[in-house]
């Protein structure tokens, strides 16, 4: 279903794009700005992982760290990247006390997952495996060409909103040039984050099935969230446009209200992971929540 709401989406967004590209510059316009947002985008694509990671000042790490929960982290990494049937993928840390995760790269050949230091802190081994499954699943369903794809879309769309704005035909109604102006990049924007949301998704439903813990994940998808609201992390909120890239919300702290979110709600989520636990024979109530809204009816590891 997941899958098919993606695609859905990714239809509106092309329609959307068409329409406003019809309406604004006719059939060459709109190709202009396809092919000016595309460039952007697969310039992006290419290169995005090593921004990224430069941008969080990730640290790669290797297998034999001298930490242990360094090391487990590694060696759990690299053993489900296995199990899923992935390429090993390149493993970091970001010296960050948000506890977070993201992925990128721009296919399974080329991929990165990067963890920081605070959600190695505050997680026991078993919810930490949880939220390396995730990761890897975006990894596994080629989310990053997905979301490249969306944004070239998107981001056409908003570069044929300002052609509007100062090349537009003269002669239309000026109601319907503001209104193309205003609210086409809007729903650009929101089908965008309805994309980005669908994709979080599924990958904790193929993350459950490639770790096996789904109730490992759903417990460490409600620690983070109450600890990521007491922390702010400073790099993320210097750049929000790669806020959608991390397992939970970094901008949690911010309020964002939900239709506007990359993220969907965390207790829908936990309740998504609940309903594949008991298909799978496992846990059949959700984690408690602690004063932070964080579990506590898990044990927690030895470095958590």
């Amino acid at each position: 279903m997941n899958h098919l709401k993606t695609y859905i989406l990714l239809a509106a967004m092309t329609a959307l794009f068409g329409a406003v590209g019809y309406l604004v510059g006719g059939t060459g316009g709109m190709l202009i700005a396809l092919l000016v947002a595309g460039a952007m985008n697969l310039f992006a694509y290419w290169n995005a992982d090593k921004m990224v990671l430069r941008h969080f000042k990730a640290q790669e790490i290797q297998a034999g760290h001298p930490d242990a929960r360094v090391r487990a982290y590694v060696e759990d990494a690299l053993a489900l990247a296995q199990r899923a049937g992935l390429p090993a993928p390149k493993v970091y840390i970001i010296d960050n006390p948000q506890p977070n995760a993201f992925a990128t790269g721009r296919n399974p050949e080329n991929a990165a997952v990067a963890a920081t230091s605070g959600l190695l802190a505050l997680l026991s081994r078993e919810e930490i495996r949880g939220v390396m499954a995730h990761e890897l699943a975006h990894v596994k369903n080629r989310d990053t060409l997905t979301m490249t794809v969306t944004a070239t879309i998107a981001g056409a769309v908003a570069m044929l909103a300002n052609f509007a704005l100062f090349f537009g035909d003269r002669d239309r109604n000026p109601i319907v040039g503001l209104l193309i102006m205003f609210l086409a990049p809007i729903a650009a924007s929101l089908v965008q984050m309805a994309i980005s949301r669908a994709r979080e998704y599924e990958a904790d439903r193929i993350g459950a099935e490639i770790g096996g813990e789904p109730e490992a994940l759903a417990s460490a998808l409600q620690k983070i969230e109450g600890y990521a609201r007491q922390r702010v992390n400073m790099d993320a909120e210097r750049n929000p446009a790669m806020a959608h890239l991390f397992i939970i919300n970094p901008l949690a702290g911010k309020g964002a209200d939900n239709l506007f979110s990359t993220h969907p709600n965390t207790q829908n989520r936990i309740a998504q992971l609940m309903d594949i636990a008991r298909r799978f024979g496992r846990a059949t109530t959700p984690p408690q929540s602690g004063p932070w809204g964080a579990a506590t009816a898990r044990k927690r590891g030895p470095w958590g």
